[in-house]
């Protein structure tokens, strides 16, 4: 059984690199692209993704890997982590995804601290996180339900294939949200921009809890003697 303290550390840790992976990517894309914006997002897309399946692979046995508000939220609401505890890891999280940004600017020289100004606004884009959330709870909580082992690679895929589905390129997280705010650069986005993109975050979370725990609803199994006892 893992220590509270290793908990919130390892998703402090864990969303510090990945907002090291997301930013550090993006500036690298940026920086080979030649202008070409596709191919600067295909790299930013795929560091993500497979620095997604690392990430939850070694640090789920530890905290369950979160990185997210919205997800340690859900798991808050199913009664599957203590609302102490989930306080704690979301406090780690932004704490974490803001130390990411700044390993992202120390690495590639860099000024470390920024402010993004890229607007990304827009009812679509708002509809457009709200999806890549809502599709982010069906990902983590059907492989709960039927396939649990698989949910680091699902994650890195779903959000993989987010950032071309969706015209926000998906954040589907608070705390990377925000987080991006403070980096001008291909990843960026513009304080302005992150109280809608956080707001349907929530809005998409919220909804894919109540569907998805209802789709994947599992009755529970019937004991040997509890079986005994029905007509």
């Amino acid at each position: 059984m893992m220590s509270t303290s290793r908990k919130i550390f390892a998703e402090c840790l864990g969303t510090a690199l990945l907002l090291a992976v997301v930013i550090g990517s993006g500036i690298m894309g940026e920086s080979l692209a030649g202008g070409n914006t596709a191919i600067a997002l295909l790299g930013n897309t795929l560091a993500t993704g497979a620095g997604l399946v690392v990430l939850i692979t070694i640090f789920g046995p530890i905290s369950g890997a979160h990185f997210n508000p919205v997800v340690t939220l859900m798991f808050a609401v199913r009664r599957e982590i203590g609302i102490s505890l989930a306080l704690a890891y979301i406090a780690a999280q932004v704490v974490g995804a803001l130390a990411g940004v700044y390993l992202a600017h120390e690495m590639f020289g860099q000024a470390l601290l920024q402010v993004s100004t890229k607007l990304r606004e827009g009812p679509n884009l708002a509809f457009s996180e709200g999806i890549a959330t809502f599709g982010l709870v069906a990902t983590i909580l059907g492989c709960i339900r039927f396939k649990p082992d698989f949910t680091p690679i699902a994650v890195g895929l779903y959000i993989t294939s987010a950032y071309w589905f969706t015209s926000s390129t998906s954040f589907a997280n608070p705390a990377v949200t925000l987080a991006r705010s403070l980096s001008n650069s291909f990843a960026g986005i513009a304080p302005h921009s992150v109280p809608g993109f956080i707001a349907a975050q929530f809005a998409g979370a919220g909804l894919g809890v109540v569907v998805f725990s209802w789709l994947f609803y599992a009755p529970p199994t019937l004991t040997p003697s509890h079986a005994s006892e029905e007509p």
